[in-house]
């Protein structure tokens, strides 16, 4: 696997939390909310979604504008695309 292929793998792996976390936004900001601290966020959204830590402070870190419809379209459409391309390389 090349270098590129890797890093469109990569950017898959967070896009794909991204959306699980959009799909789930309620779930996610309540777990958030409840959170002590960030640690305890990354850790707790991270079991939510059964997702890895660094997946989990992607997801932290997106903007609370980012969970409207049209971006999550964007974002599906984007990771489609890369997904594409993956099978393409393979």
């Amino acid at each position: 696997m090349d270098r590129n292929e890797q890093n469109a793998r990569d950017e898959l792996m967070i896009l794909e939390g991204l959306l699980a976390a959009m799909d789930r936004r309620d779930e996610v900001f309540q777990v958030i909310e409840d959170s002590e601290d960030m640690q305890e966020a990354t850790r707790r959204v991270g079991k939510l979604l059964g997702v890895g830590e660094l997946r989990s402070r992607a997801i932290l870190d997106m903007q609370a504008r980012r969970f409207t419809r049209d971006q999550r379209r964007y974002i599906a459409a984007y990771a489609e695309d890369l997904r594409d391309k993956l099978r393409g390389a393979s």
